[in-house]
């Protein structure tokens, strides 16, 4: 189905990037599963990395769609990855590297955040407001969106063209990358800049604090951004990122997903990797 510029911009890169199905676009039935290309976990606790492998291996069993899979623990030096190169459209997990953005052109700048970028962006970041992403999609502009990707090392992250910021291409590598800015001292992200997207972060409102957290054991820090998109082709978009801290552990996980049936159904695969994480790191101590 083809739109005209005025109605796509309104539905992709205002109206719905974030969470509502867009009028009209049909909803498709997931993907059969493929033969899917086997989860890889390293670790400097070589039991861990097995346990990881299989159990997120087993999580994902008979889940139909296409499914990618980040995961890094700084404390053991643990990465498990699954399709971390296949690019997805965003939806709105792309709303915090718009923040990343909008933080360190202000930092080239030499200036805060005005009250005005700052109302925006905590919209944005715990509400998935749209139209404020649109707003400071439009003040950054493509030059200064890319300029923070290449500084940022995020390579493989191409920004949605004429306003379709919800149709930024994304990997597991990059939004892995982006975790790990936000989290750890960097000289792309200042201290500053870095606990107030963690702030915001951890501050979205309860009814999307699905995904990523599900499961985390009591006393761990959360910090999560949740995009879903539904479109013609590949079904729903479901995805979602988040940091952890706590418990003797300090990781990022990210979850992409397309092909899914309806949101929920995405929401679901998502969670069922997210519990065995969390569970498997906790076990390790």
């Amino acid at each position: 189905m083809t739109f005209g510029r005025s109605r796509s911009t309104r539905l992709l890169g205002t109206a719905l990037a974030g969470g509502v199905l867009i009028s009209g676009v049909a909803t498709a039935a997931p993907a059969a599963a493929a033969p899917a290309p086997a989860v890889s976990c390293t670790s400097s606790n070589a039991a861990l990395a097995a346990k990881l492998q299989q159990d997120i291996t087993a999580a994902l069993a008979g889940r139909g769609g296409t499914v990618a899979v980040g995961l890094h623990d700084r404390t053991t030096n643990t990465t498990c990855t699954l399709r971390p190169t296949t690019a997805f459209d965003s939806a709105s997990v792309v709303k915090v590297t718009v923040l990343a953005a909008l933080l360190w052109d202000a930092k080239k700048q030499g200036r805060y955040l005005t009250e005005r970028e700052a109302t925006l962006a905590r919209a944005m970041i715990t509400k998935s407001d749209n139209a404020s992403t649109s707003t400071l999609w439009k003040q950054l502009g493509l030059s200064k969106i890319n300029a923070f990707l290449a500084a940022a090392g995020m390579t493989q992250t191409k920004p949605g063209a004429d306003g379709y910021w919800g149709l930024t291409q994304i990997t597991v590598t990059d939004e892995q990358k982006l975790l790990k800015l936000i989290t750890g001292r960097n000289p792309v992200l200042n201290d500053k800049s870095r606990f107030y997207i963690m702030k915001l972060m951890s501050q979205v409102v309860s009814d999307q604090r699905w995904g990523t957290p599900y499961g985390v054991p009591s006393g761990v820090t959360v910090a999560v951004k949740n995009g879903w998109l539904s479109r013609a082709t590949n079904g729903w978009r479901v995805h979602s990122i988040g940091a952890f801290k706590g418990g003797g552990h300090d990781y990022t996980i990210t979850v992409l997903t397309h092909g899914n049936s309806t949101m929920s159904y995405g929401i679901t695969t998502i969670q069922g990797v997210a519990k065995v994480i969390h569970r498997d790191l906790a076990a390790a101590g």
